[in-house]
């Protein structure tokens, strides 16, 4: 197909490749890229557009994996699960739960296709367990020369520990292999509290749960901390109407609402901050853990995170209300606050050290520029890592510093993709 247009969910950036295509199969994929190599094209695969980078953006050829969406196998007793790359992550966690698994953990939104959530690092919040790619025991992936590999830490160790987070840098991913684990309910704890107690009780507060996060509200000390645990049972859900109050009517209509009025009217913001931080009231529910884990977000946003070592994260966080209370920003959005335990993936934010994640939010069309660069610089000050599909201006020389193994991971890509194939502007600033 051509004169076919692309952007992503946030209209951050669009695309209008030469031509696109949705193979239904992996030979399909390999017989694909053949043919943009014969054409000359760069090719590349999308998910579905939620990185607010140029990341999936070619002039070339532009895959979907729209018709690449099977669970190909279940395993309970080998705790696998394989599933191809297009199928989103919500559709995979109603598979595993026909089967009685699920994944381990998982980020606070599912609508995102399988690989394109694992190829840019997409993690949630955890004591124990890390993000995506850190569930992934193997990759099917097609390469520049048209050959369909398969690589797991005993077949390919080297291709498979740079593409599991490889941005599609090392090939075009058809197929993942999960780990998952036997179904579990989890129990939320959801409430306010201040932004200082947070801080001061943060070692507690991450010690004693497996899942903590919590929402700080820019201009207030207010916050909203959650706290996921595995339960027992039995499960006790949210009521229909309570569900319906809290996270369709007041986190997304009136939050969208009220985004629209202070886009219009900054100064209003503070204030309504103020608002919105009590807004919702505590709340506590044991339900299935895809169901708890995520969550329904329909409000468009621009974002930047920050993967920084967690030792770093409470003077990062009073750098950061100094810069807001100091009134150059008028921020509507509250500051997101996550943790990873190191893991062993590459190019994972989260490789080889204890992680806190920072991200910093604005409603879609509200300008960004000047407060994602004030952020960024603290951020970076502590040698942060940008996520790879939110906004940052990181570029190799600086991501070489704070990607022990980027090396290594580079000299697999010469070895995959000598002509850069899978090439792009995104890939060229951060990989070189």
């Amino acid at each position: 197909m051509t004169d076919v247009s692309w952007h992503t969910w946030a209209d951050t950036y669009q695309a209008r490749p030469r031509r696109t295509a949705a193979p239904g199969d992996t030979a399909a994929v390999a017989a694909a890229v053949l043919s943009a190599a014969d054409e000359g094209l760069r090719v590349r695969m999308v998910g579905s557009g939620h990185s607010f980078t140029d990341v999936a953006v070619t002039d070339g050829l532009l895959l979907s994996p729209t018709s690449l969406a099977a669970v190909r196998s279940v395993d309970p007793e080998a705790g696998t699960a394989t599933v191809e790359a297009g199928l989103p992550l919500c559709d995979f966690n109603d598979v595993l739960a026909e089967h009685g698994v699920a994944l381990a953990n998982m980020g606070d939104i599912a609508v995102q296709t399988m690989a394109g959530a694992v190829q840019t690092g997409t993690h949630g919040t955890g004591r124990d367990s890390g993000g995506l790619a850190s569930q992934v025991v193997g990759l099917e992936m097609v390469l520049a020369d048209g050959s369909v590999v398969e690589c797991s830490p005993d077949r390919d160790p080297g291709l498979f520990h740079s593409a599991r987070v490889g941005l599609g840098a090392f090939g075009v991913v058809t197929a993942l292999t999960m780990a998952v684990r036997p179904a579990f309910l989890l129990y939320a704890r959801e409430e306010p509290m201040p932004l200082d107690e947070v801080l001061e009780r943060l070692p507690e507060l991450r010690a004693g749960n497996e899942h903590f996060e919590f929402f700080w509200f820019p201009h207030t000390g207010n916050t909203n901390t959650k706290r996921n645990n595995t339960a027992d049972g039995p499960a006790r859900p949210l009521s229909g109407f309570r569900t319906w109050l809290d996270d369709d009517f007041l986190s997304n209509t009136v939050f969208e609402r009220v985004n629209r009025v202070c886009r219009r009217h900054p100064r209003l913001v503070p204030a309504v901050n103020r608002i919105s931080s009590r807004a919702l009231s505590a709340r506590r529910y044991t339900d299935t853990s895809h169901k708890v884990f995520a969550s329904v977000r329909d409000v468009r946003f621009v974002e930047m995170e920050y993967a920084i070592p967690a030792e770093h994260l409470v003077d990062v966080l009073r750098e950061a209300r100094r810069i807001v209370d100091r009134g150059d920003h008028r921020v509507s959005f509250p500051v997101e606050v996550r943790f990873a335990p190191a893991d062993d993936v590459w190019l994972s934010t989260a490789y080889g050290r204890d992680t806190a994640y920072v991200a910093v939010h604005v409603y879609k069309g509200t300008p960004h520029e000047a407060y994602f660069a004030d952020m960024e610089a603290v951020f970076t000050s502590v040698g942060g890592r940008p996520h790879w599909g939110k906004m940052h201006t990181r570029d190799r020389s600086y991501l070489e510093k704070v990607y022990p193994r980027l090396g290594e991971a580079l000299a697999v890509r010469d070895r995959v993709d000598p002509g850069r194939r899978f090439g792009n502007d995104y890939l060229e600033r951060v990989l070189g």
